[in-house]
């Protein structure tokens, strides 16, 4: 059996048990694709991410329990966390390459970091499924298609807090998931994730989703720096900027916990 370290953090807060959980595996090969989605599975988390050092660079990928994603803001910042309470990495800025290219991570303070990533501005669209409103129990409102999912703007926070989705029926979506956002009461903006395709039902705090959504309110709120906050059970908070065609994301992370696993080698 081989024996390999795995970590987990939680991202976008400050404290234990809030934001999202990542699992973050370093690599000194890769393993399988199937080995590695089977390890994301037995980890049950939203994402697994696993890192291998390519010559100078790191690159990284990432797998909910039931597929491979092309983008993950909240596990790449705790592999960013990962790497410099663990792993002894001391240069201010990380870059891991991605299926969406290259991805910075830059460490403010101890704990603190700020992602960058390409921003997704959404496009209105009146192609909607009719999954997106039965699924989520709404009357029709505003949609937007970004590249990964949908996205619904809703007229307050309240409504975003009080959905209640059918996860069957917004399972049918062809797309990673709905986004379901509104301006906020304690933030510029609210939002929430669902991703039952992936294996997700409700994401607790989603990065890429960031990079969407702050794209939207910057251009309607009229400015670049941007409070968020993603109002799933955990909650996650984010400090936001849309940067030309880039969105900056800082947010906190803790260590979970630190082990290892075993892959049979057979």
């Amino acid at each position: 059996m081989k024996k390999l370290p795995i970590y987990q953090a939680d991202a976008f807060t400050n404290k234990m048990f809030g934001g999202n959980p990542a699992a973050v595996c370093p690599l000194e090969e890769w393993l399988p694709d199937n080995i590695m989605q089977q390890v994301a599975a037995e980890n049950n988390l939203a994402e697994t991410c696993f890192i291998v050092k390519e010559g100078e660079e790191y690159r990284i990928r990432w797998f909910t329990p039931a597929v491979e994603v092309k983008l993950c803001g909240h596990a790449t910042l705790a592999s960013a966390h990962i790497f410099y309470t663990e792993l002894g990495y001391d240069n201010s800025e990380i870059a891991f390459n991605s299926l969406s290219g290259v991805l910075k991570v830059t460490r403010k303070e101890p704990g603190l970091y700020t992602l960058d990533f390409p921003a997704d501005p959404p496009v209105a669209t009146e192609e909607i499924p009719a999954e997106i409103f039965e699924g989520l129990h709404i009357q029709p409102a505003p949609v937007f298609k970004t590249s990964f999912d949908y996205m619904v703007v809703l007229a307050n926070q309240e409504e975003v807090e009080a959905l209640v989705p059918d996860f069957k029926t917004l399972s049918a979506i062809k797309a990673r998931g709905v986004i379901a956002t509104a301006a906020g009461n304690g933030a510029d903006f609210v939002s929430r994730c669902f991703f039952p395709q992936s294996g997700i039902d409700e994401d607790p705090v989603t990065g890429s989703a960031h990079t969407a959504t702050v794209a939207y309110w910057a251009q309607r709120l009229g400015k670049n720096k941007l409070q968020a906050i993603q109002l799933s059970k955990r909650k996650g908070h984010l400090d936001c900027e849309l940067r030309g065609n880039r969105v900056l994301m800082s947010g906190n992370a803790v260590t979970y916990l630190k082990g290892e696993y075993y892959i049979d080698e057979a």
